[in-house]
């Protein structure tokens, strides 16, 4: 599995990842997110508004069972953190006169 990740740092997003699923077919906005010390992969939804005002939400990537989506999010948080150990966070801090 081929993923690039794009450095975001806006709240609790750490990064978005590209995966290319099959030859030139990518899946784009898998969101990296740190709450507290922990890693989550987010995938991407489409979210709608019904007729009654209700929002829906519908999965845009689909699993067999939950444990096949467990190891696949695995793999990208595994891929993520040694993403991450090659291309450490650079903080820049403003000093305020």
């Amino acid at each position: 599995m081929k993923i690039k990740f794009k450095d975001i740092n806006i709240g609790a997003v750490q990064a978005r990842a590209v995966i290319e699923i099959a030859p030139d077919i990518f899946i784009n906005e898998i969101t990296i997110l740190k709450k507290g010390n922990d890693i989550i992969v987010e995938l991407p939804q489409k979210s709608f508004k019904g007729k009654g005002g209700n929002i829906y939400h519908l999965n845009i990537i689909t699993f067999s069972n939950e444990d096949k989506e467990n190891l696949w999010k695995l793999e990208i948080k595994n891929a993520y953190m040694e993403w991450r150990k090659k291309n450490p966070k650079i903080l820049v801090y403003e000093k305020k006169s």
